[in-house]
């Protein structure tokens, strides 16, 4: 399968990890501090003109680079001769690990992110779709969640895509878990407006359902931005003394709960009131 253009390395798009670009990720900690620059310039030396370096703390660098190669007979594998290389001419190092994405292994995770999202999307219209079935043409709150929640996952991608262009932000697995995670969050608030629309429509059946609408968002509002600020206070806290590694996972859940609260009161039920 072949990721979408916006996945592309480079591009203007979401700048992908090796969990979606297939290649080797390794983690070089030195004993003494270092300069990554340092280490960006000795790389093309040794083969790896393409690899990227990002400083971790003062004494540890990660490296992208492609696939790195096996040792084979007599000749040393290529993260051995990254190692000694950077031990003879930038340091001694401490420790090292690595990650490795093959292709076949990347484009099976970009087939199943899309797969997931697709699946999902259609168990939320048939639940919801079912959980009102009670108020006339109940079809059209599934669609509505559906729709809210496609347009809650294409503003965070959008965001990451900025973050990815101007800071080099990698969207990667934990990216993935986020998306899910909003996708969750945002059917939840969603269905709190819902609720209360479908418990005033069996109140006053007669009443207009855009004035239906307009009390059940008055009603519902106060409930959605105190669960949402407080959800967010947690997530901002994490950021704050959270390590490196669940970094892109809350910053996607936290904009998710931004755009979810929005979204389920300016997008949902305004496209329920109208479809």
């Amino acid at each position: 399968m072949i990721a979408p253009p916006g996945w592309a390395s480079g591009g203007s798009g979401l700048k992908p990890g090796i969990d979606f670009s297939s290649g080797s990720a390794l983690t070089v900690a030195f004993e003494d501090p270092v300069r990554p620059d340092a280490v960006r310039a000795l790389l093309p030396t040794i083969g790896h003109p393409q690899a990227k370096v990002q400083a971790v703390g003062d004494r540890s660098v990660l490296i992208r680079t492609r696939v790195l190669e096996e040792a084979s007979g007599n000749i040393l594998s290529e993260r051995q001769r990254i190692e000694d290389a950077l031990s003879e001419q930038i340091g001694p190092i401490d420790a090292s690990g690595v990650d490795t994405v093959s292709p076949i292994i990347a484009q099976e995770t970009v087939r199943n992110t899309f797969l997931a999202l697709l699946v999902a999307s259609v168990f939320i219209l048939a639940y919801i779709w079912y959980a009102f079935r009670r108020v006339p043409r109940a079809y059209r709150y599934g669609v509505a969640a559906v729709v809210t929640l496609l347009h809650d996952t294409v503003i965070v991608l959008g965001v990451f895509s900025i973050l990815g262009r101007f800071l080099g932000m990698e969207v990667n697995s934990m990216f993935i878990v986020g998306i899910l995670t909003v996708a969750g969050y945002s059917v939840n608030d969603t269905i709190v407006v819902f609720d209360r629309i479908r418990e005033n429509s069996i109140r006053v059946p007669d009443r207009r359902l855009e004035d239906t609408v307009n009390l059940s968002i008055i009603e519902s509002v106060g409930r959605s931005v105190n669960t949402s600020f407080t959800t967010l206070l947690v997530l901002l806290a994490m950021l704050l003394i959270g390590g490196e590694s669940i970094r892109e996972l809350l910053l996607v859940v936290a904009m998710g709960v931004v755009v979810g609260t929005y979204s389920s009161i300016f997008i949902a039920a305004q496209f329920l009131a109208t479809a």
